[in-house]
């Protein structure tokens, strides 16, 4: 039976980000783990509307607030240990992470 530890690392500060992938990557290549990825999604545009106040009867609005969100995924197959010492970092504000464990059975058994 085998472990997949699926990582989704988003950012707004590419180079935050790019970071903290290079150090998981670095540091499944020193302990020679199974690591897949990182794989990066197309980044995504987001726009949030800004109003003048915050009466509920003014409709006057700003320019819209707009920021790119960065997204990489990273998948380490088995290696129960480091997948725990991964996920049990701090990393920096900036970067939000989703942990997502799976497990997976041997073909052929039940």
């Amino acid at each position: 039976m085998t472990f997949v530890t699926s990582l989704t690392l988003q950012s707004g500060d590419r180079a935050a980000l790019d970071g903290v992938v290079d150090d998981i990557k670095s540091t499944a290549e020193r302990k020679g783990a199974a690591l897949k990825g990182p794989h990066s999604h197309p980044p995504k545009r987001l726009r949030v509307p800004q109003y003048h106040r915050l009466h509920a009867d003014d409709d006057r609005r700003s320019d819209s607030w707009t920021y790119t969100v960065f997204t990489r995924q990273v998948e380490i197959h088995g290696y129960q240990e480091f997948a725990r010492s991964v996920a049990g970092r701090n990393f920096p504000d900036s970067v939000h992470v989703e942990i997502e464990v799976k497990q997976i059975h041997d073909v052929g058994r039940t």
